[in-house]
């Protein structure tokens, strides 16, 4: 690979392209296959968000850098209880990804009687995220984000 991917350039990307989706300021695009899709571009770096959602949902992510795919997450989550506050509530806790998760939210965060809890085994390079919402101590809410890097070596040639 001729350029190297700068981590610390990546993550702080990452965490800004999230950014809309967790503030729910983001646009949204509906596609043929009924799938939604949200873009941020910034720079040399654009992000690529599809995914199906309601309940429950999934979806894959993709930072491209210069028009190359360098970053990828797959994820899969659903929730117990209404949709519409439980969501709410994670687009908040998303809006404080931690030192060691920019993927999502922090080890904890709470408000009320709801609490947001994750936990991140891995680097940018290849991870797996594990997020619960708990309402008074019960799950009402969980999702596993499994990414990192790809096309390091390749460059897309075959």
């Amino acid at each position: 690979m001729s350029d190297a991917i700068n981590i610390e350039e990546l993550k702080a990307f990452l965490i800004r392209a999230n950014v809309p989706h967790a503030t729910g300021t983001a646009q949204t695009k509906t596609e043929a296959d009924k799938s939604r899709t949200i873009e941020f571009a910034e720079g040399d770096y654009r992000m690529h968000d599809n995914f199906f959602g309601g309940e429950p949902y999934g979806g894959r992510l993709v930072i491209f850098h210069k028009e190359q795919p360098v970053f990828m997450e797959v994820y899969y989550g659903q929730t117990t209880k209404p949709a519409d506050k439980v969501y709410g509530f994670l687009r908040e806790a998303l809006q404080h990804p931690g030192p060691n998760n920019p993927y999502r939210g922090p080890a904890e965060y709470t408000k009320g009687e709801l609490t947001y809890k994750s936990t991140v085994s891995g680097d940018m390079a290849s991870h797996t995220v594990k997020e619960w919402i708990y309402k008074n101590n019960q799950e009402i809410y969980w999702a596993v984000v499994v990414g990192g890097l790809v096309d390091q070596n390749a460059q897309g040639a075959m």
